[in-house]
């Protein structure tokens, strides 16, 4: 936890006091070490089966993580066609690229096609347009397993009111579909949600998915989504990929002795990769005593780190410029405009104005949530690789705000007439 001078151990032995030195705050730091600590573990855990990870980049798109990630051995899960352009753009090949979206237009999924990448269809309406159109197009199928799972009902996508998917029950008009359009069915996919710790929610969903599968005679894969918990807490719970994927792994090789046809087994992970390799810096602008609260006020706010506000996420909040101190109750808040509490009534150790404050689990959805909200700059993001800290996203600057406002020149005048 502590280096040798009692400094906070962090991103492979970096000095972050430095690095925020040298970049200034608030900053978002990645530790590319962590990140392929993570994916090595995923595929470990799921090894004696024919495995392939797909990295679901709307957790953090980064051209420079999603080609360290490729160089892993990923693919790509995306959601968007711009996050398919990122991915093309960072070096995966169209077939490395899983295209699954949600209540988007056809024409987007056309565009899609035009770019030669896998696509996953949700919805039965687009299911027989595409087919009409495109029959021998290979597509993968989304099914709503009707199963409710995931940390909250917002991050619940399995269940039987989501929007996602093609529930189970309408798999006979699926089958009728791919039929009559004789349209090819290469995959079959589903995701339930995310911060799931059970093994037996992804083995239900399995059989879910296993059962669906024997309607289609020409299968090449079968995704599972992903959604697995990574710690947040100092209690360590978190899903135990090894029990999954022992029990998973058993399970899919029975299945394709019985399918009769070798199956790529497919997760999508985000959160798992990118959520403990990234850190988020703040400096603490003020501390405020009130009648009953200690208030540390720092430099960002939900226009940076939403999730808290959100989510009711929990990240682990550490003062970095006092890692020795005498810890007392803090509640940590930004300086929006809003009530933007980043944590409520944390032991931290005692902070004064000026110290740097960080955020854990600061990988996921994090920067990737950011705006420019009261008309702040998102900030800059840095990489540690290979025992270096290189820039990865400069900090927004003033001119940022105004490159895609177009000023009216009659309108420019210093006094204008209503």
């Amino acid at each position: 936890m502590f280096l040798a001078d009692g400094r906070y151990n962090f991103c492979g032995n970096v000095d972050v006091l430095e690095v925020i030195e040298e970049y200034g705050c608030p900053l978002y730091v990645y530790d590319y070490d962590i990140i392929k600590r993570q994916y090595n573990r995923l595929a470990k855990a799921f090894d004696g089966t024919s495995l392939k990870i797909n990295y679901a980049c709307k957790s953090l798109t980064n051209v420079n993580i999603l080609r360290l990630i490729r160089q892993l051995g990923a693919g790509l899960d995306a959601v968007s066609i711009q996050e398919v352009k990122l991915g093309l753009h960072s070096g995966f090949l169209p077939d490395e690229i899983l295209y699954t979206p949600n209540c988007v237009s056809f024409e987007e999924i056309e565009e899609a096609v035009g770019l030669g990448v896998k696509i996953n269809i949700d919805n039965i309406s687009i299911l027989e347009l595409f087919g009409q159109k495109y029959p021998d197009y290979p597509i993968c199928v989304r099914i709503n397993p009707h199963i409710m799972a995931g940390g909250n009902s917002k991050i619940s996508t399995g269940h039987i009111d989501s929007k996602f998917g093609i529930s189970m029950y309408q798999l006979p008009l699926v089958e009728r579909i791919v039929k009559a359009t004789g349209m090819l069915v290469e995959g079959l996919h589903m995701h339930t949600g995310s911060e799931i710790l059970d093994s037996e929610v992804f083995l239900n969903g399995a059989e879910i998915l296993f059962h669906a599968a024997k309607s289609f005679d020409q299968l090449t894969y079968l995704d599972f989504g992903s959604g697995f918990k990574v710690s947040y807490k100092d209690d360590g719970i978190e899903t135990d990929i090894e029990d999954l994927g022992e029990k998973i792994t058993k399970r899919f090789k029975a299945f394709r002795e019985e399918y009769g046809k070798d199956l790529t087994l497919k997760f999508e992970p985000g959160k798992y990769l990118v959520s403990e390799a990234g850190y988020f810096f703040v400096k603490t602008n003020v501390v405020k005593q009130t009648t009953s609260t200690v208030f540390a006020g720092v430099d960002s706010g939900l226009n940076h780190l939403i999730r808290p506000m959100f989510y009711d996420a929990y990240h682990k909040i550490l003062n970095v410029s006092k890692p020795q101190a005498k810890s007392r109750i803090y509640t940590v808040v930004g300086y929006i405009c809003e009530t933007d509490t980043f944590g409520i009534n944390r032991k931290i150790n005692e902070v004064q104005e000026g110290d740097i404050l960080c955020f854990k689990n600061a990988g996921a959805y994090c920067y990737q949530m950011s705006s420019n909200y009261n008309s702040r700059f998102r900030p800059a993001e840095v990489l540690i690789y290979k025992g270096q800290s290189h820039i990865i996203r400069k900090r927004e600057s003033f001119e940022d705000l105004l490159k895609n406002q177009v000023e009216l020149p009659e309108l420019t005048q210093a006094t204008v007439e209503v």
